[in-house]
């Protein structure tokens, strides 16, 4: 679909992120409060700690097919948007518009106010009144159909969701200088955790061959895998800042590469000082395990360092989650499917700053509805859906579009990309047996956006006709 004109004096986004901005984006957004919260459950539905192990590492595997398909497409269309770009190639605009609205609405601000309110419920680590209601409504519109509540850590958690906005707001280099320095730090932190398991010399090697009881079965290892992809999820961010990164075509292939792999090693290293230190039994009773270790080797002031350190990991998540999050709807108005104001980008900061406010403002609204955690278990089926096309797609475009410059092709094409489609396809079979309600809800959510396509649409031609008159 051909753009709308725009006039020629309008300001473009500036390519301002280096290669170490790229990579701090990839593990960034990735590394957020996860690898802290789902080996007690992974290691429930697995009983096995050897098979948990299997499931962190094949699931790290499965991202970095993707990020090695990525790479393909990300280096040979380098422009804002990421998936809904590579989807409006290979299939046209609606399969491009169904992931945008899926990603505004429901998967990126779910995403955000998922990691605000993670934020905030470590802060109350600290101070345990943030998890008290300010407010509590005399509507059943809540969880579930409970009374809404507003709590104090929820207003913490949007002022910090605005904070982020702003530095985002004036200028893509700031906001890409906030996350290398807060990855930095979060990376500083982990690593330190990771030492003061593995070197600690309390731990027992035992512990590794050990189990708990499940009667998960087959289903259970499926669920172990949707925990760890949804710790592995947002290695494909980097992608949707593609038109600011320098160099794109061999820095966005090295940050997606190098990004996953420091994931992979990082999740699999402190999983290993967790079961080396605390017994399954002990992991799986615990929501809080890099605390609950640092605790036992340390004592209470360690346990609350952690917290620190979650915090750390959680706010660079979260602006990396603003960061890139904000692209794709302002692509997708620069093509006339969206609201049109969220298409500008300001003329002094050269940001798409109208589509970082909108995305923000949406993902606040989400935290207070405190429906963050079952739009997640919505929109899982419905993403993977539109990541198995997107890997798809480079075998689609290889075919319709051989003459486009490909200055990076997949390593291992086309056993990769096909390894990758064929396991989204085994997760997508496994996610609809078992959540069959939150699956099609899903994608309800997602086809909820058609009519708004077909208006859009039919919008954009009428607006592209008058202008051909002229």
């Amino acid at each position: 679909m051909s753009q709308p004109a725009l006039p020629s004096s309008a300001p473009s986004l500036r390519r301002a992120l280096g290669l170490w901005s790229a990579v701090s984006i990839v593990v960034g957004t990735v590394i957020g409060g996860g690898v802290f919260l789902v080996p007690s459950t992974m290691i429930r539905n697995t009983g096995s700690v050897t098979t948990l192990f299997v499931v962190w590492i094949l699931a790290g595997v499965l991202s970095l097919f993707g990020a090695l398909t990525y790479g393909e497409l990300a280096a040979a269309m380098p422009e804002a948007g990421g998936e809904y770009v590579y989807l409006t190639a290979a299939y046209g605009p609606f399969w491009g518009f169904l992931y945008g609205w899926t990603q505004f609405w429901v998967a990126k601000s779910g995403s955000i106010a998922t990691l605000g309110a993670g934020f905030y419920t470590y802060l109350t680590v600290f101070y345990p009144a943030l998890g008290q209601p300010v407010v509590v409504t005399p509507w059943h519109v809540g969880p579930g159909g409970s009374l809404l509540e507003i709590r104090f850590g929820q207003l913490i958690a949007i002022a910090i969701i605005l904070i982020l906005a702003a530095v985002n707001y004036v200028g893509v280099r700031s906001g890409g200088n906030v996350q290398v320095a807060v990855t930095a730090t979060k990376m500083a932190c982990i690593v330190a955790v990771i030492c003061c398991g593995v070197f600690s010399g309390k731990g027992d090697l035992s512990h590794f061959a050990g189990a708990v009881p499940s009667s998960a079965g087959v289903g259970g290892f499926f669920a172990a895998m949707v925990s760890a992809l949804w710790a592995y999820d947002g290695w494909n961010n980097v992608s949707m800042v593609s038109s600011e990164i320098l160099e794109p075509q061999r820095n966005l292939p090295r940050s997606l590469i190098f990004g996953t792999s420091a994931v992979i090693a990082t999740y699999v290293l402190i999983n290993l000082a967790y079961f080396y230190v605390l017994t399954p039994a002990q992991v799986a009773g615990s929501s809080r395990v890099a605390a609950e270790m640092m605790t036992f080797l340390y004592g209470t002031a360690a346990g609350k360092a952690v917290s620190v350190a979650v915090l750390i990991s959680t706010f660079a998540a979260l602006n990396g989650s603003i960061l890139t999050g904000s692209r794709v709807p302002y692509a997708m108005a620069r093509d006339g499917l969206f609201f049109r104001p969220m298409a500008q980008v300001n003329a002094r900061y050269r940001t798409p700053g109208i589509s970082i406010v909108y995305l923000s403002c949406w993902s606040c609204v989400v935290i207070l509805s405190g429906w963050f955690d079952d739009l997640y278990n919505f929109v899982i089926f419905g993403s993977w859906i539109l990541y198995l096309l997107t890997a798809a797609s480079v075998f689609v475009l290889r075919r319709k579009a051989p003459n486009l410059v490909r200055p990076y092709r997949v390593i291992g094409y086309p056993v990769v990309p096909v390894l990758f489609i064929v396991v989204a396809i085994a997760l997508l079979g496994s996610t609809l047996h078992t959540r069959p309600r939150e699956s099609l809800m899903g994608l309800g959510l997602m086809f909820a956006g058609v009519p708004f396509y077909l208006y859009w649409k039919k919008r954009a031609a009428s607006l592209e006709s008058r202008q051909e008159l002229l």
